[in-house]
Parts: C-alpha cells; sequence; structure tokens
C-alpha cells in the first residue's frame, strides 16, 4: 500500500504562488535595481548599502526584482537622511536591525506554524508546508496587524526606560560598581543573567528531531514568560542557553531566582545552571558586551544545578534585602578576572514572581 495513503494532496500552481506574491509585495515586479535607485533619486551604490543592510541578495543589472513598494521604502529611508533626522551610518543600522530581526521573526514564524499543522492534521513536514502556502493569504493581515502593535509596544517601553530610570538601579550602580550612569564607554548599568540547561548535549543525543524542537520550545517560552513577568527583557537565546538583562539588581535577582526554581520543578525539563551580575554593559546591534556580561557566563558554568550564583559586588547590592538569602562560597579563580568571591543566592522572604 502507497505510503502516501490518506494524506491531502495539496498542488500549488504557479498562479496561485505568483499571486501571493503580489499581496506580500504590493505590486508586481516591474523594476530594476537602477530604476529604483534613480526613482529614489541616489546613486545605486546607495540604495546597495540599504539592501544589502536589509539582508537582500545580490541580483544583476538585468533582473526585474523590484516594486513600486521598493522605491516607496527606499525613499522612506533616504529621506530620514535628507532631512538629517539621522545620519548614512544610523540609517543603515536601523535597517540591519530590521532586516536581522524580521528575518528570523518569519523563519521562526513559519516553523511554528508548519509544526503545528503537521501535528494537529497528522500530516507530514512537506504537506504542512504546501498547506501554510496555500492557507497563508488569510493570515498575512492578522501578522502584520499584530507586527505593528507589538513594535510600538515595544517601544513605548523602550521610551519607558529612557526616560525613567529605576531608582534601584540607580542606587546600586552608584554602590556596587565605579562611576555613575553617564561613564562612557559602558553607559547602562544592568543586571546581566544567564539560565544554561543541565545535561543538553546528552539529552539532546537522545532525542528525536521533534522532540528536541519541542524541548527547546519549553525552553524559550518559560524563560520569555519569567523574563517578561518580572520586567527585564529576553537579549537572545543560544540552544540550551538564554542571555537576559533587567533595570535593577532586585529585579535581575527575582527574574533569575524564578528561572532556577520554575525549571527545577519542571517535569519535562532538565535543571538549570543560572547566574546573574549587576554591572555596566555596552548595548549595540540588539546584543550586549563588556566584563559584565563575560562574568555572567562564567558563573554559569560554576553554579550548582537549581541554583543562582552572583558575585560579591553583586551580592552588596542586595545585602540589606530580606527578599534575599546570600550565601558565600570559596573564592575561585577565573580566567580573565583573577580571583572571584561567588555568592550563592537564594529566596528570602515573600513569594517572588507570580506567574499566571
Amino acid at each position: 500500500m502507497p505510503d502516501d495513503v490518506g494524506v491531502p494532496q495539496i498542488e500549488l500552481s504557479r498562479e496561485m504562488i505568483r499571486n501571493l506574491e503580489i499581496e506580500l509585495l504590493g505590486a508586481e515586479r516591474t523594476l530594476r535595481r537602477r530604476d529604483v535607485a534613480a526613482g529614489a533619486g541616489v546613486s545605486l551604490l546607495s540604495a546597495r548599502k540599504l539592501w544589502r543592510a536589509m539582508g537582500f541578495p545580490n541580483i544583476s543589472d538585468e533582473d526585474v526584482a523590484f516594486t513600486a513598494k521598493d522605491q516607496d521604502a527606499l525613499v522612506t529611508l533616504i529621506e530620514l537622511v535628507r532631512s538629517e533626522k539621522v545620519s548614512e551610518n544610523a540609517a543603515i543600522s536601523v535597517t540591519r536591525a530590521i532586516g536581522q530581526m524580521t528575518d528570523r521573526m518569519v523563519v521562526w514564524q513559519i516553523e511554528a506554524l508548519v509544526e503545528e499543522m503537521a501535528a494537529q492534521r497528522e500530516i507530514p513536514d512537506a504537506v504542512a508546508r504546501k498547506a501554510l502556502i496555500a492557507e497563508l493569504p488569510a493570515l498575512i493581515e492578522p501578522l502584520e496587524k499584530t507586527l505593528v502593535y507589538a513594535w510600538r509596544r515595544q517601544l513605548n517601553a523602550a521610551v519607558q526606560r529612557l526616560a525613567l530610570r529605576a531608582e534601584s538601579g540607580l542606587q546600586a550602580s552608584a554602590e556596587g560598581r565605579v562611576g555613575d550612569e553617564d561613564d562612557a564607554p559602558l553607559p547602562l548599568a544592568r543586571a546581566v543573567g544567564f539560565a544554561d540547561l543541565v545535561s543538553y548535549t546528552s539529552l539532546s543525543r537522545q532525542m528525536n528531531e521533534r522532540t528536541l524542537a519541542h524541548l527547546v520550545q519549553r525552553f524559550e517560552n518559560v524563560c520569555a514568560e519569567i523574563i517578561s513577568v518580572g520586567g527585564g527583557r529576553l537579549v537572545k537565546t543560544i540552544g540550551d542557553e538564554v542571555l537576559y538583562i533587567a533595570e535593577s539588581p532586585e529585579a535581575g535577582a527575582e527574574i533569575s531566582l524564578a528561572l532556577a526554581k520554575a525549571f527545577t520543578e519542571d517535569h519535562l525539563l532538565p535543571s538549570a545552571r543560572v547566574s546573574m551580575v549587576w554591572g555596566r554593559i555596552l548595548s549595540r546591534l540588539g546584543d550586549i558586551y563588556g566584563p559584565t556580561v563575560n562574568l555572567a557566563s562564567r558563573l554559569t558554568s560554576l553554579a550548582e544545578p537549581g541554583t543562582v550564583l552572583i558575585d560579591a559586588s553583586t551580592a552588596a547590592t542586595l545585602r540589606d534585602n530580606e527578599h534575599f538569602v546570600l550565601i558565600p562560597q570559596k573564592a575561585r579563580t577565573i580566567r580573565g578576572f583573577g580571583e572571584v568571591h561567588p555568592v550563592t543566592l537564594a529566596r528570602g522572604t515573600g513569594t517572588g514572581l507570580i506567574l499566571d
């Protein structure tokens, strides 16, 4: 009996793909790259800089690859520079952020939708991908509206962070680290944390692709929820590890304890090692940099499963807070930092973060 008996057959015609492309691009492809650059009143070199920042592949002069919407977008970016609202370098950097983030977002959304279709309808992955293409027209508008809504909310949250520095964070910055909030080159005082799943490598070798995908997705979902509830920001995930920041050492401590507790109690996920360091960072390209980040990463590998490890300077900012218990550990020599005095962070009074 053929393997595909009972599996729905979905045919994707050229007309269907063409219509979907027109809907997504807003018009048919009628322009070459020189046409778009000329229409925007810029050199081809300037246009190519922005397209590369957006993540577009190289195309030849003869490729009819653009629409009037592409020209409108280019004009919008160029006008920001011409009106001196931003410099050319800033425009390229912002454009690169948009390109990289939306590329990752689209891949993430497609894989999530395909996985859901395959599981719910009990169809092969390849069939689910065809089904998604066929059903995508009904999803474009709600996904686009949600994207714009989320972007505006996130931008507003960033404005609030810029305008209202957490008082406890500023006090702790003065107490726990040398310098003030106006320091360059590391101007931002933040709690930097890492959470790392224990035995992830060995577990992943024993899992099939779908089981591993569920584990990673559950790990990311738990982290994202706790960090969000705690008022922090998830910077990035790297396989079995998540990097996050918070505005104050107290917020960072609450998030860290909640993460360690959640993974210890989760019956599907292994426990996690967690670390947190309060200090100065540099934020660039959606990522964070500096010795604070490096120290937090090093401390993660020293933490016991299910525990949170901080350094002595971070502990000093929390020493008078009854919500936390600080347990000094033996001094350790850490490459690049010399002798470090780790401190185990534990729950004191209070209930910690409350998740719905």
